[in-house]
């Protein structure tokens, strides 16, 4: 399977080729059907395929069954994976705050005449660096 096969063309490939070896009279078991489909998953499928082989019996596992598994999974990977494709276009788009404080030359002297918005900066930022200790 290539890496962005969608699934029906993988099982459509799949079924040609088990169709032309029944011409030759070489006949497949259910389990070599369902083992050779699943080892042929790329490795974005190694969830789904650990969980059939750990929790289905491969032997006995209808082959119909499998096809439905494998498209139901690669329909909601495929949602889940535009979602987190959405959201990080929207996080992406977000305006970045800045936050910028004067500074002056004067080592010695206490700045008593801060402006409002001054101190609003400073209370920001303090706030941002206390949440940021918390957090580590």
């Amino acid at each position: 399977m290539k890496q962005d096969e969608p699934i029906v063309d993988m099982i459509t490939h799949f079924i040609d080729i088990i169709n032309g070896f029944k011409g030759f009279d070489r006949k497949f078991t259910n389990g070599e059907l369902v083992s050779k489909i699943l080892r042929s998953l790329s490795k974005d499928w190694n969830s789904l395929r650990m969980l059939i082989e750990n929790t289905k019996d491969v032997n006995t596992y209808p082959l119909e069954e499998l096809y439905g598994t494998l498209m139901t999974y690669e329909l909601n990977n495929v949602e889940t994976k535009e979602k987190t494709r959405r959201i990080k276009e929207e996080m992406e788009e977000l305006p970045k705050r800045q936050i910028a404080l004067k500074s002056t030359n004067d080592e010695g002297s206490s700045n008593t005449n801060m402006s409002d918005e001054e101190f609003d900066d400073l209370v920001l930022l303090v706030k941002k660096w206390r949440g940021f200790r918390n957090n580590r």
